[in-house]
């Protein structure tokens, strides 16, 4: 029997950052992920922590200074995995109001203090512009343009670093209160073998499932129900040059991006589509591909087509079901609900990437009767295991310093993928040759050692797209050439 003052299922953002906040409280924590971290949701986003501009017309106000002052936390926190980014947002005449616009610059600039981004302003779109002629004016603001796994896997090492148990491929099976603790039961998915572990308190943390697990683990029916909305994403060439991201407005009243993404591709989403189906296998429609070329084709001299697409995602958002609104206009906001049982077990409902941290906080802060003397977060002072450097220019300084022979490649994205845990990786190494095999586009042995000893990947797959991006660049040889060596490697052995 193993046991645990808190279990938290789900290794999405908010499993993971309440991991971290509660570990660092001096808890014995354990989180249970039935497949990869970051392996749904969370993996699945826009790639920014925003404050969200357009939440400012279904007036919630809360929800936007809360973001606003979580995205200029979490830049100082982790420099490594965000920067700054200038958003455009066109002007369309027929569309949002001129006066609405710049009462929600206005709105936007005065919610909360930023001062590492630029404030919104108004601005005239110049003759030279990748947009259409007919788009004069718009305005510009400035949001964090974020790695989203890389966040969810560096919050899971900062767990593990205060004391906490990660466990991949695990599932939570039956969940029964006992008289002092919970009894899990629960399903190593590699192998099939079942444990039993007791914990005083459960997070229930599992995404789109988290009514689901309520049900299914306890046979009780859930507080809360949540209403599944998929938001797809298409990648194609670049269509324009430039570091600016673009905010398109449609008809519909709802809005997509375009944004600079790895160097060589633009980022084209979200859609927001009802979604009824399981979570695990959620693929973009053909409505959606329309929807998307469509918004681009019409702000974009640069026309694109199904062709043109390298490569889409889909994830499903669990907003709070209010049976009122349409998807576009529920609220992004969360709920920490104490599901009704004798024993704590509070679960998740809602939430976006941006506010994980400060929901991390407040989850764990309504623990406090069942752990008494329980200290104050301090997930607000403490960096993200990496980002403790001054600035991506001095890293990247320093690493070419010490090891001239680094190829550039290489100490690019590491800069931005580990931080300061690149001299980690690095720690005795004196030449090219110490770092292995290269498997293609930079990633090394020395590096796939690394992600599977200590970042739990177990396959090709969770070091191409979830660990690094680099499935955008591999051939289907090169990925099975990694696969082999991955799978004649020791995988991670549980805690």
């Amino acid at each position: 029997m193993h046991n645990y003052d808190l279990v938290i299922i789900g290794g999405g953002i908010n499993g993971v950052g309440i991991a971290a906040d509660a570990a660092g409280r001096g808890l014995r924590v354990a989180l249970f992920e039935q497949a990869d971290l970051a392996g749904a949701t969370s993996s699945a986003s826009t790639k920014l922590v925003h404050g969200g501009l357009r939440y400012l017309e279904t007036y919630q106000f809360s929800l936007v200074r809360k973001a606003l002052k979580e995205s200029q936390l979490l830049l100082e926190l982790a420099p490594h995995l965000i920067e700054p980014i200038s958003i455009i947002l066109p002007y369309e005449r027929k569309l949002r109001p001129w006066l609405l616009l710049r009462a929600g610059l206005f709105i936007y600039n005065h919610l909360a203090s930023r001062p590492s981004y630029p404030p919104a302003a108004a601005l005239r779109i110049s003759s030279n512009s990748p947009l259409h002629e007919s788009v004069i004016r718009g305005i510009s603001f400035a949001d964090g343009q974020v790695d989203d796994a890389r966040l969810v896997i560096l919050n899971a090492c900062q767990a593990r670093n205060f004391g906490a148990d990660i466990f991949t491929y695990h599932r939570c099976v039956n969940l029964e209160a006992g008289k002092d603790c919970w009894n899990l039961r629960v399903c190593n998915l590699a192998n099939g073998s079942e444990r039993q572990f007791t914990a005083r308190a459960v997070v229930n943390a599992s995404g789109p499932w988290v009514s689901r697990f309520v049900r299914e683990a306890t046979g009780a029916a859930p507080k809360r129900q949540v209403r599944m909305v998929r938001g797809s994403h298409i990648l194609v060439p670049s269509t324009y040059e430039g570091p600016q991201a673009y905010m398109l407005q449609n008809a519909d009243g709802r809005i997509a991006f375009v944004i600079p993404y790895q160097g060589q591709f633009s980022m084209i989403g979200t859609t927001e589509a009802e979604f009824d189906g399981d979570p695990t296998g959620v693929e973009i429609s053909e409505q959606e591909i329309d929807y998307l070329l469509d918004i681009h084709n019409r702000y974009f001299v640069r026309r694109i087509a199904r062709q043109d697409i390298v490569y889409s995602w889909s994830g499903v958002r669990p907003l709070i079901d209010d049976r009122q609104t349409t998807a576009t206009r529920t609220s992004r906001n969360y709920q920490l609900v104490f599901e009704d049982f004798s024993l704590p077990l509070l679960s998740v409902y809602g939430g976006k990437l941006t506010t994980y941290r400060l929901l991390a906080e407040q989850a764990v802060d309504k623990l406090s009767d069942t752990f008494d003397g329980m200290p104050a977060s301090n997930t607000a002072r403490v960096k993200l295991p990496g980002g403790g450097f001054g600035s991506r220019e001095e890293l990247t300084k320093d690493l070419t310093g010490r090891y001239p022979w680094l190829p550039e490649v290489i100490v690019s994205r590491w800069v931005t993928a580990y931080g300061s845990l690149a001299f980690k990786l690095l720690s005795d190494c004196d030449g090219v040759s110490a770092l292995g095999k290269n498997f293609g586009h930079g990633l090394t042995q020395r590096e796939v050692d690394y992600l599977v000893a200590r970042e739990w990947a177990r396959s090709a797959d969770d070091i191409l797209w979830r660990r690094t991006k680099l499935g955008l660049l591999f051939d289907s040889a090169q990925r099975d050439e990694l696969e082999t060596y991955i799978a004649k490697l020791q995988g991670p052995i549980d805690p």
